[in-house]
C-alpha cells in the first residue's frame, strides 16, 4: 500500500492552476514535475532488427477500458518508465531509474498557478507547400524518419516520435541501427546552392536531406508491452542525431487537461502516406481522454505516426504565446462501444512523470526539467 500511496503522490506531483480574470487567455499552467534518474545501466545483448515496421498500431481498449484499469503501483511505474538505449554501431543498453519528490523550498520558484481508416467525414487535411511555409515554424520542426513515420525537432540534436516506428514492442524494425531522420530543403531546378537565385534557378520541389540517428531511447513500458497490452499508453521514443540540425525546434509541455486547450484542439504535422513527400498538416477536437492519452478524430494516415501534438497558449513567465508538443501522435484505434465500432485516433499524453524523463534524455540534468 505504500507503494501504492506514493505514486499517487507522484501523478499528484503537477499542480495546475488556470488563471481567469475578465481578460481571460489561455495559459501554460505551471506544473511541478518528479524527478526521474538513472540508477544502473546493463549491457544486453545487440538485437536482430528483424520486425516489419509498422505506420499504425490498433489497440481494442477505448477511453472506458482505459479508465477501469487500477491505478499502476510504484514498482510498475519504475519499471515502465526505465528504457532501453540503442546505439549507431548497434549495441544495446538498459536504464534502471528511480523516481523522486523533490521539495519546492529553496529553488527560488512559485508555482501560480471495423475499417482501419482515419479520416473522419470531409479530410480536413491542408498540404503545406512552398518554401515559405515549409521551411518556417512551426512546421520546419516536423522531419521524416526513414522507417516511414513523422518525428518533431524537440532540441538542437533530439527528435520526439513514437516507439513503434522503430520497435513493434518485442524486437527492433529493419532499419533501425542504421535510422535517418530527413529534413526538407529546396531543390533547385540547376542544383545551384548559391545565395543568389534567378529565375532559372527558382526552386521547383523540396527533397529530403538526411542525418543519421546517433542513440535512440526507448521506455520499457513500450518494449516489454506492459502497459502495451491494454493500450498505447508508452509508445513513445527519443531520438539524438549525430550533428546538431540548426533549425529551430519546439519544446515539450505537461499536457494540460483537455478542458483548459485553446478551444479545446490540439495541432499536428506528418509525412501522411496518401501525400507522398508532402507535409500535412491538420486540427480537430479532443473527443476523449485518460491519464495518459488524447483521443480525438483528426484526419492522419499512416506515415503521420510519431508527429507532435501541440498548442499555443500565452506564457505567463514570458509575457509571451508559445507552442510546446503536450502528446506524440500514436495511430488508430477501433473500440467496440457497446456492440457498435467507433473510431478513434489516439495521442500519447506528456505526463509530468514523462516529461521528467524525455526532459532528462535531452539535457542529461534533472535540475533543467523540473517546469513542466
Amino acid at each position: 500500500m505504500a507503494g501504492l500511496s506514493t505514486l499517487i503522490l507522484l501523478l499528484c506531483a503537477a499542480k495546475d492552476v488556470m488563471p481567469y480574470s475578465s481578460h481571460w487567455k489561455p495559459t501554460w499552467p505551471s506544473y511541478r514535475v518528479p524527478v526521474i534518474l538513472p540508477q544502473s545501466t546493463l549491457n544486453l545483448d545487440k538485437p536482430q532488427f528483424d520486425a516489419e515496421a509498422r505506420l499504425e498500431v490498433a489497440s481494442p481498449c477505448g477511453p472506458e477500458c482505459h479508465k477501469s484499469v487500477p491505478l499502476p503501483t510504484y514498482e510498475e511505474v519504475k519499471n515502465y518508465l526505465s528504457y532501453e538505449t540503442l546505439y549507431a554501431n548497434g549495441s544495446l543498453t538498459e536504464t534502471e531509474v528511480g523516481i523522486y519528490i523533490l521539495s519546492n523550498s529553496g529553488d527560488g520558484s512559485q508555482g501560480k498557478s471495423r475499417t482501419k481508416r482515419q479520416i473522419y467525414g470531409y479530410d480536413s487535411r491542408f498540404s503545406i507547400f512552398g518554401k515559405d511555409f515549409l521551411l518556417n515554424y512551426p512546421f520546419s520542426t516536423s522531419v521524416k524518419l526513414s522507417t516511414g513515420c513523422t518525428g518533431t525537432l524537440v532540441a538542437e540534436k533530439h527528435v520526439l516520435t513514437a516507439a513503434h516506428c522503430i520497435h513493434d514492442g518485442k524486437s527492433y524494425v529493419k532499419g533501425a541501427q542504421k535510422l535517418r531522420v530527413g529534413f526538407l530543403k529546396p531543390k533547385m531546378k540547376d542544383g545551384s546552392k548559391g545565395a543568389n537565385i534567378s529565375n532559372s534557378a527558382m526552386p521547383e520541389k523540396m527533397k529530403f536531406q538526411w542525418i543519421r540517428v546517433k542513440r535512440t531511447h526507448v521506455p520499457k513500458g513500450w518494449i516489454k508491452g506492459n502497459a502495451n497490452d491494454i493500450g498505447m499508453d508508452y509508445d513513445y521514443a527519443l531520438l539524438e542525431l549525430k550533428k546538431p540540425h540548426k533549425r529551430k525546434f519546439m519544446k515539450i509541455g505537461v499536457s494540460p487537461p483537455a478542458r483548459h486547450l485553446p478551444g479545446g484542439r490540439i495541432h499536428f504535422s506528418g509525412y501522411d502516406n496518401d501525400r507522398p513527400g508532402n507535409l500535412v498538416y491538420r486540427f480537430c477536437d479532443v473527443k476523449d481522454e485518460t491519464y495518459d492519452l488524447l483521443y480525438q478524430q483528426c484526419d492522419a494516415q499512416p506515415g503521420a505516426s510519431g508527429s507532435g501534438v501541440y498548442v499555443r497558449m500565452w506564457k505567463r513567465q514570458n509575457h509571451k504565446w508559445e507552442r510546446k508538443i503536450i502528446g506524440i501522435f500514436s495511430g488508430h484505434q477501433w473500440v467496440d462501444m457497446n456492440g457498435t465500432p467507433q473510431d478513434f485516433n489516439v495521442a500519447v499524453r506528456i505526463t509530468p512523470l514523462k516529461y521528467a524523463q524525455i526532459c532528462y534524455w535531452i539535457k542529461g540534468n534533472y535540475l533543467d526539467c523540473r517546469e513542466g
